[in-house]
């Protein structure tokens, strides 16, 4: 048979039926329930006016103080090739009653034409690292055909909106989930529907508005109600709250797949040692199979992300050599470990961006790679931790056991609620048993970034900026990484 033959002969199969483009007018029509003005097919989905690229749909979606149907020129400008709107204009568009409302039956629509593997993720800490790290694992094995959620987009909105993204033909899609409040992860599981729904930690982040660990762990387990028949939980088995997670998976009908070092985990961490690249050498058992890999991204909480990575990609079906082909050549993320080398006299300083976010457990992790990471000098710069309620003052004094174990040599402390972990490093400082910390007390980021001027970085330093990001220590790391090697 000739080549051009054995072409026109190639097997068919179903997912070669599946539209290439993202989505065209019918489609779009038919999904939200509105009306086309003509026709026409587009490669992305945006909310903001100011993200548009050209070929994208722009949703005018409404606020309580905004209103996206003011910003239509701005998106056209910027080459959307359509909208959804709730009144007639003159690009074309969809008609719709209720642009929200759209933007979620989108959202199903997308989420009822896939046949792939659906992965949930969400945790008190590591979610976002973790959902990147699976998509790499599964983008890696399926050659481009996984999706997922971008940035932090976990909420009521960013949830669907990932899912309008998604395209037909994906064979896998992670999403992450996050909440404030009870209620919030059941919303949004009821949209994602994952076959694979992941708890990567729980720890007592936005205890505020929950009170409780036991009620952390209550609201983080709503993602199980979504699961789909036959479906896995991948939970942490070395958590104190590991038999409440795992009774609430099985009582939506999931099956259970744990990680950890626990003796009874089933993805369970046999050995890990230190890497050349500053990571780590990662063994883990798996039934009766061993599985050796490397992980970039330094630290003892990564040891443990990576093993929720592999109980994710396991129970999608997915390529667990792939996934540590992927974890072994992770970088860090923009405000969630990312490592520059800035100018400094002599040489460079290391700079660790976590100026993401905060809670107790993540800063104890951090401050752990801190002491961990080769340096002349540690310099902790660090944020308040929000969304602590009656719990912050306790929570920011226990920061100074943490900050004597890295061996911080330098803390510059931002915000009002870090007055508390300022009195305890006082106290210590009189006592002067041991190390004293000597540090600078910020009401915001220009005053930390003088501070650190003022103290002088000098070459072979090693910088954490951690907080909140409401604190807003990014300008920290923008400052100093605009002299970046």
């Amino acid at each position: 048979m000739s080549a051009v033959r054995q072409v026109l002969h190639w097997p068919q199969r179903k997912r070669d039926a599946l539209p290439i483009s993202l989505w065209d007018a019918p489609s779009l029509a038919t999904a939200v329930d509105g009306v086309a003005s003509g026709s026409f097919r587009v490669s992305g989905v945006e909310i903001d006016s100011r993200d548009v690229s050209p070929g994208d749909l722009f949703f005018a979606l409404r606020g309580e103080s905004m209103d996206g149907h003011r910003f239509l020129d701005k998106a056209f400008a910027n080459g959307a090739t359509a909208a959804i709107v709730d009144r007639p204009i003159d690009w074309p568009h969809i008609l719709v009653s209720d642009t929200n409302a759209a933007l979620e039956k989108l959202a199903a629509a997308a989420r009822a034409r896939v046949r792939g593997q659906i992965i949930g993720v969400t945790g008190s800490v590591g979610k976002t690292g973790v959902k990147e790290a699976i998509f790499a694992a599964l983008e890696r094995s399926s050659r481009g055909a996984a999706h997922r959620s971008i940035r932090s987009y976990n909420n009521h909105v960013g949830v669907p909106l990932s899912l309008a993204r998604m395209p037909a033909r994906s064979r896998y899609g992670i999403f992450e989930m996050g909440m404030n409040h009870k209620g919030e992860i059941a919303g949004l599981t009821a949209q994602v529907r994952p076959n694979v729904a992941v708890i990567t930690t729980i720890a007592p982040a936005h205890i505020e508005n929950l009170g409780s660990e036991e009620a952390i762990a209550d609201a983080k387990a709503e993602i199980f109600a979504g699961i789909v028949q036959g479906g896995t939980a991948v939970i942490p088995a070395d958590s104190v709250h590991f038999e409440r997670l795992r009774n609430a998976a099985l009582g939506c009908g999931a099956k259970v797949l744990s990680f950890g070092r626990s003796r009874d985990a089933d993805i369970r961490l046999l050995d890990a040692i230190p890497a050349a690249n500053g990571g780590s050498l990662v063994t883990v058992a798996l039934g009766d199979e061993r599985l050796c890999y490397g992980v970039a991204e330094p630290g003892d909480h990564w040891i443990s992300n990576s093993l929720a990575v592999m109980g994710a990609v396991k129970a999608a079906g997915g390529d667990l050599g792939a996934a540590g082909l992927a974890l072994s050549e992770m970088g860090g993320l923009k405000g969630r470990g990312a490592r520059h080398k800035v100018h400094a006299p002599g040489g460079h300083a290391l700079f660790i961006d976590e100026s993401y976010n905060a809670n107790p457990a993540s800063m104890r992790a951090t401050l752990a790679q801190l002491g961990q990471t080769p340096a002349s000098r540690r310099i902790a710069v660090l944020g308040s931790m929000k969304e602590l309620g009656d719990f912050a003052e306790g929570f920011h004094a226990q920061l100074a056991e943490p900050l004597l174990e890295a061996g911080v040599d330098f803390a510059v402390l931002v915000g009002d609620e870090m007055t508390a972990l300022a009195r305890e490093l006082d106290h210590n400082a009189q006592k002067a048993l041991g190390k004293v910390i000597p540090f600078a007390h910020c009401a915001g980021p220009g005053e930390a970034i003088a501070a650190l001027e003022e103290f002088g970085l000098l070459a072979g330093d090693a910088v954490l900026v951690k907080g909140s990001n409401s604190v807003g220590l990014g300008r920290v790391v923008a400052h100093f990484t605009a002299r970046e090697n």
